[in-house]
């Protein structure tokens, strides 16, 4: 870890630097300031900026450290740094094939940036590295992955299955992971998994990352549909990817819309994933994602390949509920009813960043009226948008 500090820039020395602040992280001189005032006899912690300070100064402070999980800390913010300096590799097409022109084309979307900001410097994330930078960017290897997640006690989501498949549509991974969080909610009519099928399984989300790390290594591209969701609860950090959600230019021309891979699997290949109302099953999403993708290279990268996108039924159900967003922690169910108008049930929506100071819910009605009279009832000067 020494030589990488040595040999960082000082850009990234000044971010861990900031970080290990916020973190209050002290090494064996203490923290920051207190390192300052022992290593700098003249200007102490009065001069506290890290980005004032010479790259000397920073590495000298963080070779204080010695603690496993500040080392780990500090590497993943240069992996970090390192994938954004190879984002803008990615996007040269001076190393265009097929597969890396869709990796292109999820990069340049408008909602990348939006969708891919990861934290993926805090706890329990792994960031991939790519050593032989060249040989990555000709990599033509693909895998596509999709996961399922449950609802647990502290409002976050935690991986609970995780299925890949490589090009070939075999299986490289299909596994139940045991969360270590109390699980609030299995969604059972969603994920097809139970308490019970949980009962024997001693798979965790390490074990999980340490197989995902081991096959994208070499530069392979992770392909899946919506795939930040995925990212996000497997906790990876991966830039080589194709995300199948912003690869198919609907009929109408938006890039906004959002389609389903129900409705794309319809659309480009002429069949369901499944039929309405079945549990997902993660292996049948992960090798739809991939014959996208196969099905997009076969048709031409750069050839328009506008679609057109089935109407889903939207069930009753569904329509009998209005999202609200963004709500004070110090709302409770009591203030809600207050705010919105008519008989309702109150659904606590997960947080993907556990708690915090704003939360969402679900406002359930009796019938899709009833949601619809609250929706154009509702007081205040607040924009209201439909979902």
């Amino acid at each position: 870890m020494d030589d990488q500090i040595e040999t960082a820039e000082k850009k990234v020395l000044v971010d861990i630097v900031k970080l290990a602040q916020k973190r209050g992280l002290k090494g064996k001189l203490g923290g920051w300031k207190e390192f300052l005032n022992s290593h700098d006899k003249k200007f102490g912690a009065g001069l506290s900026d890290p980005s004032k300070r010479s790259h000397e100064v920073l590495t000298a402070f963080l070779k204080t450290f010695s603690k496993e999980e500040d080392l780990k800390f500090f590497d993943n913010i240069m992996r970090h740094h390192s994938n954004q300096y190879m984002l803008e590799q990615l996007k040269d097409k001076s190393h265009h094939s097929p597969e890396q022109g869709l990796v292109q084309v999820t990069l340049q979307h408008p909602l990348y940036p939006l969708d891919y900001s990861f934290s993926s410097i805090d706890e329990g994330w792994i960031v991939i590295k790519f050593k032989n930078k060249p040989k990555v960017m000709k990599s033509t290897a693909m895998i596509a992955v999709d996961c399922e997640m449950v609802l647990c006690e502290d409002g976050t989501e935690a991986l609970v299955k995780v299925c890949v498949v490589d090009h070939n549509l075999e299986v490289k991974l299909n596994e139940l992971v045991k969360p270590d969080k109390e699980i609030a909610d299995y969604r059972t009519d969603i994920t097809g998994v139970s308490s019970q099928d949980l009962e024997a399984v001693t798979c965790s989300l390490a074990d999980i990352q340490k197989s995902m790390k081991k096959l994208l290594s070499h530069g392979t591209i992770l392909v899946g549909h919506s795939l930040h969701n995925d990212l996000r609860v497997l906790k990876l950090d991966h830039i080589r990817v194709v995300d199948t959600s912003y690869i198919f230019q609907s009929s109408d021309g938006s890039i906004h819309r959002r389609p389903s891979l129900n409705s794309l699997c319809q659309a480009v290949l002429g069949c369901e994933v499944r039929e309405k109302g079945a549990p997902h099953n993660c292996l049948d999403d992960a090798r739809a994602a991939m014959k996208l993708v196969l099905a997009k290279i076969k048709h031409g990268v750069d050839r328009e390949f506008p679609i057109p996108l089935v109407q889903e039924h939207v069930p009753e159900s569904v329509m009998a509920k209005l999202l609200l967003h963004n709500i004070p922690s110090t709302i409770n169910n009591e203030t809600l009813h207050k705010i919105v108008p008519g008989d309702f049930e109150i659904e606590l929506k997960p947080s993907r960043k556990g708690q915090g100071e704003n939360y969402s819910a679900l406002a359930i009605f009796k019938n899709p009226q009833a949601a619809h009279d609250a929706y154009e009832n509702v007081q205040g000067s607040q924009l209201k948008v439909h979902i």
